[in-house]
């Protein structure tokens, strides 16, 4: 017998009816030579600290680091979760062969073999690796099922994953509550470190700091009216400063100009095209999704994985925007099966596809291609299902779509010394852009990115080199603004690219390998912030709470808290599943800075709640470290 085991309950019974396999028993089905069951979450789980060693049960700063020689596994102990993994077990044990049906990621893979370690698993393992759920994909994906063995890097990744977070969370977590925490014994409030979601708080509370401390200052914009255009002066500036600073510095430039003419230097024009927007990762879906719907990130994970286990859409935790070259000869098929709800789709019907390296790229595929439909009918679909859905439709159409034709005019002038500058933009040929013009007809009321606004298509005069007349200068003062809130939006982002604030896709793309998180883990790890109450939500903003600020002033490692460090921990992660890195090299560097970590606390008494009283901190004279409640009589004092 065969024996499949899914990733959850409605993935197994997909299976189950592509192989046949229709007699329902209690946690599997059977027939046609396959018994069929499932895992739901984590079925396993890393040993607890005491279930390694006794000792390190209490919280203790004496027991600190906790490095166990050998790390170890255990089934999670949930009577339901119990159940199933005893029922996985039997039929493993009666089994010729397992397929490995799970989740195809890390975490996916990671699951499964667990749970087959501890089964005992003693038969050969074959792999399905599939990217949907219709009926097609798995009845092919059966067809090339791979070894195991083939997998072996992602899970060395995933484990090394699981196992990082352990070492950080379960030390780091400790040595802070112990030191640093107020209170006494079960009162003492936790200080939850995490390998993810410190550096993302740090990420806030510094954003947070920044707008809080921000001292806004003026300055002042010269413009002139030339043929009812608005010119802007080119003005040399000192880096970060602006070029009028006194408005008296600009008044004495009106003066300057005022009645001189304006003197068309140049006028050039470009034409260009723009392609359209790059298909969905998991990251920018969420990003879009929370711009347009205020769907937080945790949110889109669900309606999109809904969409995923309802055959609609293909795998959803990806984090490439690209499509593999095997995927061309399906597009037809899948642009066939959503064109009642989708008329944008008639036009490329009948007619050959363009095959563009911007969306079809082995090289930029790995496991997964990018977000896109089944082709299924998506019919059956909540409100927010569908919205997530009509993104993603509308953007695989538009692909497939000619690229907007535009042309770019800049016009330079001169006023006796003073440099001019307007610019000016006109859509030739809309292309792709009629794709969302026109997501009114599918009964879809939300407003898209990509219709063009008045100040997109602003065209300008025909003007001629060498024209000259009059003109109304303007000073318009201006004050610096803060930066902005961070949103889960742009949070996400920030995360992406270890904090840095990248626009441009391309160069995002090549920034993911340094991100902090997975593209399937960030919308938990925000969740998880909120929850411990380290940030709350003011509208569409983010708001580090003064716990989640206190948190951050307290860490003193530079490593748990930099998303920069975290993200190259993040891309030796990538290189471990890629075969690059190896993973016993990375678990020896987790150990010496989990080591590195502890002693930092241990040896940093400055900050520490008072030993003596409980009430006061420790603070830090020219020999010794004492109490902050001297006055009140605290005796604490120790010589360094």
């Amino acid at each position: 017998m065969i024996v499949c085991v899914a990733e959850k309950p409605t993935v197994g019974q997909y299976i189950a009816k592509v192989l046949g396999a229709n007699t329902r028993h209690d946690g599997y089905f059977e027939g046609n030579g396959y018994q069929v069951t499932w895992t739901f979450g984590h079925l396993c789980a890393l040993l607890d600290p005491h279930e390694y060693n006794e000792q390190w049960k209490g919280w203790n700063m004496s027991s600190l680091p906790m490095i166990p020689e050998r790390f170890g596994i255990k089934v999670t102990d949930d009577k339901g979760i119990i159940k199933q993994f005893n029922t996985i077990k039997s039929l493993i044990a009666q089994a010729e062969m397992v397929v490995n049906c799970g989740d195809a990621g890390q975490e996916g893979e990671l699951i499964q073999r667990w749970v087959y370690q501890k089964a005992g698993c003693k038969c050969p393992v074959k792999r399905l690796w599939v990217s949907s759920l219709t009926e097609e994909a798995i009845a092919e994906g059966f067809k090339q099922l791979k070894d195991q063995t083939e997998y072996q890097h992602l899970y060395e990744a995933g484990l090394m994953r699981a196992i990082g977070d352990w070492l950080l969370g379960m030390n780091a977590t400790r040595a802070y509550t112990l030191r640093y925490a107020r209170g006494i014994g079960k009162e003492r409030q936790m200080l939850s470190i995490g390998r993810v979601q410190t550096p993302t708080l740090a990420l806030i509370v510094k954003r947070q700091e920044e707008i809080e401390h921000f001292v806004p200052k003026k300055y002042w914009e010269l413009k002139t009216v030339y043929r009812d255009t608005l010119f802007s002066a080119q003005l040399p500036a000192e880096e970060d400063e602006y070029a009028i600073t006194t408005e008296e510095q600009g008044k004495e430039l009106v003066a300057q100009i005022q009645n001189e003419p304006l003197v068309i230097t140049s006028v050039e024009k470009k034409n260009g095209i723009e392609n359209a927007p790059k298909l969905f990762d998991l990251t920018s879906l969420q990003v879009e999704c929370n711009k347009r719907f205020s769907y937080s990130a945790d949110d889109t994970l669900k309606y999109i994985q809904s969409l995923y286990e309802k055959r609609i859409t293909t795998y959803p935790r990806v984090d490439t925007t690209y499509l593999s070259d095997d995927i061309y000869p399906k597009v037809p098929a899948t642009l066939k099966g959503i064109q009642d709800y989708y008329p944008q789709v008639i036009p490329l019907l009948n007619t050959k596809l363009p095959k563009s390296k911007k969306v079809f790229d082995n090289k930029k595929v790995t496991d997964h291609h990018a977000i896109i439909p089944t082709g299924q009918r998506p019919e059956n679909l909540t409100e927010q299902e569908r919205k997530v859905f009509n993104l993603i439709a509308l953007r695989f159409i538009a692909v497939f779509y000619p690229e907007c034709e535009v042309s770019n005019t800049t016009v330079l002038a001169k006023v006796s010394d003073v440099d001019f500058k307007v610019t000016g933009r006109e859509v030739l040929k809309p292309g792709w852009r009629v794709v969302f013009e026109n997501a009114g007809s599918n009964n879809n009321n939300d407003k898209d990115d990509f219709s063009e606004t008045e100040e997109d298509t602003k065209s300008l005069p025909s003007f001629v080199q060498g024209e000259s007349g009059p003109h109304e200068p303007q000073l318009q003062e201006k004050t610096t603004t803060p930066p902005k809130y961070y949103t889960e939006a742009t949070l996400l982002r920030a995360m992406e690219t270890a904090g840095k604030t990248v626009d441009n896709e391309e160069l995002r793309d090549a920034m993911k390998a340094n991100g902090i998180g997975r593209p399937s883990t960030r919308a938990a790890i925000i969740e998880k912030l909120y929850q411990r109450k380290y940030m709350v939500k003011q509208g569409k903003s983010i708001r580090a709470t003064e716990i989640g600020i206190n948190l951050i002033h307290t860490i003193i490692s530079p490593l748990l808290k930099s998303a920069e460090l975290t993200g190259l921990w993040e891309k030796k992660l990538r290189e471990i599943e890629r075969g690059e890195f190896e993973a016993k090299q990375f678990l020896e560097e987790l150990k010496a800075m989990t080591s590195d970590v502890v002693r930092d606390v241990k040896t940093n008494k400055a900050g520490m709640v008072c030993p003596v009283c409980h009430k006061g901190v420790v603070i830090r004279g020219n020999t010794r470290y004492g109490c902050s409640r001297w006055r009140e009589g605290c005796t604490y004092a120790e010589n360094f």
